[in-house]
């Protein structure tokens, strides 16, 4: 079973970034050149910005009426420089419910790693992208070590909300946008690792609840608050702040968590949000 620790290793002892580690594996176990892995992942990127564009519109409504125009929202209340909590953390707020409305409205994203959670890793890196005006080239080599991550946590746990919770949806895109955001920052291999495990810790035990079983309540809000947690992370990691707990062990621990849960408490609507009075008077006017 891999383990992020060995590619953060291999890194430190090439003098790599960890992306550039996790880039030369995809080549070799695939065996496709590093220019259509990088065409691969622009397509990903095109999208992701064409979904945020479509989000802070604020034109798109869920079929349910639950969800939409809360992105334009946020993100106007940025643009008069009315923000609480400044231009990095409330781009990334504005962006997150932005991709995640967008999936709400049957609009078109990107996985990453799931359509529950595809807010939270478009929402960081283009905000940090926008901030600290990295070039594409290093935006896209941030988004491979968001991969590579996302592949060693479904190898050694999963990222399924009906399999783990929404801790293996959303906690996983919060840990995979911390470490990519660690790399943007200019942070070490180590960083991004130590990044990653502060932010999954944040999320262990996280149930999935949809309100009437639909990926809107309250999945949207949660990748907003998910970005909000992975730049968190990303800030402590590039400041020095180390996990007592490897993200290999975290991984693990969400994964036997996971097991644990009740499956009234993943993805079933049978527990949490969606039991409470307004959750069961919605799951009725829908119905």
């Amino acid at each position: 079973m891999r383990a992020y620790e060995d590619w953060v290793i291999e890194a430190e002892t090439k003098g790599l970034k960890i992306s550039e580690v996790i880039l030369q594996n995809q080549m070799e176990e695939l065996e496709q050149s590093e220019q259509a892995l990088f065409q691969r992942m622009s397509k990903n990127l095109k999208v992701m910005r064409e979904s945020v564009a479509a989000g802070l519109s604020g034109e798109r409504r869920s079929l349910s009426g639950l969800v939409g125009g809360d992105a334009a929202k946020v993100e106007g209340r940025r643009k008069k420089g009315e923000s609480l909590v400044g231009e990095l953390m409330s781009g990334a707020i504005a962006r997150a419910l932005a991709v995640a409305e967008v999936n709400a409205c049957m609009g078109k994203i990107v996985a990453a790693p799931t359509a529950g959670s595809c807010g939270v890793l478009p929402a960081v890196l283009l905000t940090v992208e926008e901030v600290l005006k990295v070039s594409e080239h290093e935006l896209l080599l941030a988004f491979f070590t968001a991969a590579g991550l996302g592949m060693i946590i479904a190898e050694r746990a999963n990222v399924s909300g009906a399999e783990g919770g929404c801790q293996a949806e959303i906690g996983s895109a919060v840990a995979m946008a911390a470490a990519a955001a660690v790399e943007l920052g200019g942070g070490s291999p180590r960083a991004t690792a130590e990044a990653a495990a502060i932010a999954m810790k944040s999320m262990l035990g996280l149930v999935c609840d949809p309100v009437a079983g639909l990926v809107e309540v309250p999945c949207v809000k949660r990748n907003a608050t998910g970005a909000s947690i992975a730049l968190a992370a990303a800030e402590m990691a590039l400041s020095g702040v180390r996990s007592a707990i490897p993200i290999d062990e975290v991984i693990d621990a969400m994964g036997e968590i996971g097991k644990q849960m009740p499956c009234a408490l993943k993805e079933t609507a049978q527990g949490g949000l969606a039991m409470t009075l307004t959750g069961r008077r919605i799951q009725a006017e829908l119905l």
